[in-house]
């Protein structure tokens, strides 16, 4: 997704927002049941029915891979790592979406590779038009296609990064910081368990 009249664009997990919408409607659809059925059941038993669906929207929808001319945001259910563009060396896809920085290496939870079955059913026109250095160290790996998340983030990172390499603005990379700027994600994860603490109360209470 390109943000508007930007070069911002954030990447997420397609089967993440896909999984976040199905268990968003098992979520209503079992309240809407228990309030039918039971009001006072679905006072009692309403946060705890709403807490799946936070719950997987912040592991699997929140996470996601930000790619700006300042850097690479890679931001993950508990924290988010801002990477600048000098400090990034190599961009591997093995596992998942890998980076191998100045400041250590970082995998991305919001782009994954492929599973081989996966991987064995891809088209030949994943392998068309990938960035250059996709192709540095031998071959592609299955988790460079373009069909998977891991490889659309990659493949982005790379445009950005040969963009930025033939423009020169790489040939004598400095760092402004010896670490990278890390954000720990407090308050989502204090949600959820808030959530689950209040839903269990409301259990036992009411």
């Amino acid at each position: 997704m390109i943000e508007p009249d930007s070069r911002t664009v954030v990447l997420h997990a397609r089967s993440g927002r896909r999984l976040t919408v199905a268990v968003a409607v098992l979520c209503a659809a079992s309240f809407v049941a228990v309030l039918l059925e039971d009001p006072a059941a679905a006072l009692r038993y309403g946060l705890l029915l709403v807490l799946p669906a936070v719950l997987v929207w912040a592991v699997y929808e929140r996470p996601a891979v930000v790619v700006s001319d300042a850097g690479v945001e890679v931001r993950n259910v508990l924290r988010t790592i801002d990477l600048p563009w000098p400090a990034i060396e190599r961009i591997d896809t093995k596992y998942a979406l890998t980076l191998h920085t100045a400041y250590g290496t970082y995998s991305a939870w919001a782009a994954p590779a492929p599973s081989r079955s996966t991987a064995v059913t891809s088209s030949r026109d994943d392998l068309r038009h990938l960035p250059e250095s996709t192709y540095i160290g031998g071959g592609v790996r299955p988790g460079d296609l373009l069909s998977s998340a891991s490889g659309q983030a990659a493949a982005v990172v790379r445009a950005r990064w040969e963009e930025l390499r033939d423009a020169g603005h790489l040939d004598a990379p400095r760092l402004e910081r010896d670490r990278p700027v890390v954000r720990w994600h407090v308050v989502p994860a204090a949600g959820v368990l808030l959530l689950a603490a209040a839903g269990v109360a409301a259990a036992r209470v009411l």
